[in-house]
């Protein structure tokens, strides 16, 4: 079983898998598309064990932190790590697309091609919409009271209920504070339940992940059979280099990890494995929490109570992968309109896109690339007809998108952690 987990889990393997699907996506689309229900039933049972797991592990690592006196120490080193973790990813995304500057020059073949896509909506409407110079209108402002609402549950069980991630991880925070000042020969059960909770979400997860090279099959299959391939031929170039960003990200995240554990980069690699694998399969960080507790925690020995209370934060207020996409999206309509960004441009760009990553917390697919749009509207960009283009090609963008948040937050994680001590 071990040699099984260890191949399914294997970087080859998983994009061996997508290939595979890929290409039956493209050679039987109609046998294809039926497989689409296999990886909604997958995705929704690790959604299932997000929240529990993220509870259980938050409360019972908060409570013994605050016994030990760690926590106030703890988060303002978080919010140091998180800012310059969120600074760095959009500094290196801008740095890497202005380089490259996907959008711009492309030949007349291509924007035709760019052309079709934009008026082929998924309702078959046939929307024409405008590649002209448009300026877009201004996103709506939010005020401090949105801000509070979307982090503040009014009601804990109804967050839960809707899986407001954020609201659960609000509540769990000051649950965790409030239960690390109650004496502990009346708190013990309430400890050993949280522990039963989070060691059974972590043996259903390696239940579920068995298939994975199946689910990854059939998921890539029905994509391909949804969308075709047009879409990447014609969006070649931002895809490529929003890939080669996150390749990029990747590799340093997972660099800092081995410098900071103090061991080889092949044995960080390997740790990762499982968390990465997760990422582009279910293109959800948050059911890869279990598995980054594993990976820090179990293989490269950082302290447990630590990383339990780090990962679901990591996971939920950082969103590196999701902030080199806001960066690299909006620089590619940029250069796609041939509109030029000044430095104070690029300086509200990094800034907004940071706020955006904030926001992004809880979201996925098609609803993080309308944040694009609140960033495009503070450059005065236009949005409408780009926001086709970016979902035409998103099932790839989103498996790297995920991939990065979910390392970029382990590597955040080891810089808040202390080394692990070696004997």
């Amino acid at each position: 079983m071990q040699r099984y987990q260890k191949w399914a889990l294997n970087p080859l393997t998983v994009l061996a898998c997508v290939v595979a699907g890929g290409l039956a996506g493209w050679a039987a689309p109609s046998w294809s598309a039926m497989l689409a229900f296999v990886g909604v039933v997958y995705v929704d049972l690790l959604k299932m064990i997000v929240l529990p797991f993220m509870l259980s592990a938050v409360i019972f690592s908060l409570q013994n932190l605050y016994r030990d006196g760690g926590a106030a120490r703890i988060f303002k080193r978080v919010v140091v790590v998180f800012l310059a973790a969120s600074l760095a990813a959009a500094t290196l995304s801008a740095a890497a697309t202005l380089l490259v500057r996907p959008g711009g020059n492309l030949p007349l073949e291509t924007r035709a091609a760019l052309g079709r896509i934009i008026s082929d909506d998924d309702q078959g409407s046939n929307t024409i919409m405008s590649m002209s110079n448009v300026k877009a209108e201004a996103a709506p402002a939010t005020d401090i009271k949105d801000l509070l609402q979307a982090l503040i549950p009014q009601n804990i069980f109804a967050s839960l209920a809707n899986g407001e991630t954020l609201k659960a991880l609000v509540f769990a925070l000051l649950f965790g504070f409030a239960a690390g000042q109650v004496p502990s020969r009346i708190s013990t059960g309430l400890n050993d339940a949280l522990a039963t909770v989070y060691h059974a979400c972590q043996t259903l997860t390696r239940w579920i992940n068995l298939p994975v090279p199946l689910i990854l099959f059939c998921m890539a299959a029905s994509q391909v059979a949804h969308t075709g391939l047009q879409p990447l031929r014609a969006m070649g170039s931002f895809v490529v280099v929003f890939l080669l960003i996150s390749a990029m990200l990747l590799a340093l995240s997972m660099g800092f990890i081995a410098r900071r554990a103090g061991v080889p980069y092949g044995l960080v690699f390997k740790a990762m494995r499982e968390p990465f694998a997760l990422g582009v399969a279910t293109n959800s960080s948050a059911t890869c929490m279990p598995a980054m507790v594993d990976a820090l925690a179990g293989k490269l020995q950082f302290a447990r109570a630590r990383v339990e209370l780090l990962v679901p934060l990591s996971i939920s207020l950082l969103r590196v992968g999701a902030i080199a996409y806001f960066v690299c999206a909006t620089l590619f309509i940029a250069a796609l309109y041939g509109r030029a960004l000044s430095p104070y441009d690029l300086g509200l760009l990094a800034l907004a896109s940071v706020l955006s990553g904030f926001a992004a917390a809880g979201m996925s697919g098609i609803v993080t690339i309308t944040l694009v749009g609140s960033i495009c509207a503070y450059l005065a960009l236009p949005f409408e007809a780009a926001f086709v283009l970016l979902v035409a090609v998103d099932p790839l963008c989103a498996m790297a998108r995920t991939a990065v948040t979910v390392i970029g937050s382990c590597a955040s994680v080891a810089a808040v952690c202390a080394p692990p001590v070696k004997l």
